[in-house]
């Protein structure tokens, strides 16, 4: 099987949010799968002894749904760096316009969420 290819992304204004929409989905769909396993796990417990078993499990869910709330925060700060750069009449931004810090957690999340598709900025 060939390994996929890399992904390139140009810094566009519609390039940036349609990869955050992506991000976003996959949050989405990692907060629900992380809910909906915790509450499988709830439904099994019936003695006290149980939760010695199932407490870990439900314990990692519950950081997952948290690690996306964090997420999602920093994904709603840098569209909004974006936003404001584009509400300023400004057809083009360039990476410097964007909070350091900001991108420094989109990167990390990317890298996070997606091991076997490597993304390389244009």
């Amino acid at each position: 099987m060939s390994r996929p290819k890399k992904k390139e992304i140009s810094l566009t204004k519609e390039s940036m949010l349609g990869l955050m929409q992506e991000i976003y989905n996959e949050l989405v769909e990692q907060r629900n799968t992380a809910i909906r396993i915790q509450n499988k796990m709830l439904t099994m417990m019936k003695d006290p002894e149980d939760m010695t078993v199932i407490g870990p499990v439900i314990e990692k869910q519950q950081k997952i749904i948290n690690d996306v709330v964090e997420k999602k925060l920093t994904l709603s700060k840098l569209q909004s760096s974006i936003w404001e750069k584009s509400s300023n009449k400004e057809e083009s931004f360039s990476i410097g316009d964007i909070d350091e810090d900001t991108l420094a957690l989109l990167d990390r999340d990317l890298q996070q969420m997606d091991n076997d598709k490597p993304y390389s900025l244009k």
